[in-house]
């Protein structure tokens, strides 16, 4: 189980300057969250999406703050990792997860691991480094957009893992240098028991000159939550939000 936080804006930024002192808030989740951290950035004027990732605590390191103070970019994704129980705690298990201009991360788990491996293109498949559900998820939505569209791809893997697979929760996040796509869909029956029903809520926040979502638990006031089963869709170029619901 994990946290994640993302932004697109109409200009270089980065997580400080958009949410000042309640990003530090958001770092704290790591002190439970604790196995590991992940940050990626494309820009919408950029090819190749670029990523640093770390398995300790993000409050603890000093990697991590000095990437967060050197970011500047006009999207960029952060990952928080509390590791699914029997899969290690290893660099190769950090998300996020980056393909040529796409990079992604994901809340929750697809049991087993290896679910999706048979629907995974074989060029994806072999790229795979780690033992994670999220990187085998990543993959398969990826072989999903080859056959369609960024969107549509994404909404058709969303769509076949939700009706075929176990999981507890499939949100995600997903980016290229024209669209920044999160995805609402968990298991309100699968909430770790230590945390509040609203544990796998993401909530928006859009601006003129941004787009942020955000994982719970830390202050998102006056902040719109995206509801389960549905797709929040930002175009980058206007920054226009679009919901789309997914298949009943």
């Amino acid at each position: 189980m994990c946290r994640l936080l993302g932004f697109v804006s109409d200009s270089k930024s980065n997580f400080t300057e958009l949410l000042g002192n309640d990003f530090h808030e958001f770092v704290e989740l790591s002190k439970v969250h604790c196995d590991g951290w992940g940050l990626s950035n494309i820009g919408s004027d950029e090819k190749v999406a670029q990523m640093t990732r770390e398995p300790v605590m993000a409050a603890a390191s000093g990697k991590f703050r000095e990437e967060i103070a050197n970011l500047s970019t006009d999207g960029a994704l952060l990952h928080i990792r509390w590791a699914t129980p029997g899969l290690p705690i290893k660099v190769e298990n950090n998300h996020q997860f980056i393909y040529k201009d796409i990079t992604f991360t994901h809340n929750g788990s697809i049991k087993p691991a290896t679910a999706l491996n048979d629907e995974i293109d074989s060029k994806y498949l072999a790229l795979c480094q780690g033992d994670t559900d999220s990187e085998r998820y990543f993959y398969y939505i990826l072989t999903e957009i080859d056959k369609s569209d960024f969107v549509t791809g994404i909404k058709n893997a969303v769509n076949y893992v939700r009706k075929n697979k176990e999981y507890s929760s499939i949100n995600g996040m997903i980016m290229n240098e024209e669209y920044y796509v999160a995805i609402a869909e968990y298991d309100l029956t699968k909430i770790p028991a230590i945390f509040t029903e609203d544990y796998y809520e993401l909530r928006f926040k859009k601006s003129q000159e941004s787009v942020i979502v955000g994982s719970s638990g830390w202050n998102q006031a006056g902040w719109e939550v995206l509801p389960n089963h549905h797709l929040l869709v930002v175009n980058r170029k206007t920054l226009d939000v679009e919901i789309i619901k997914l298949d009943a």
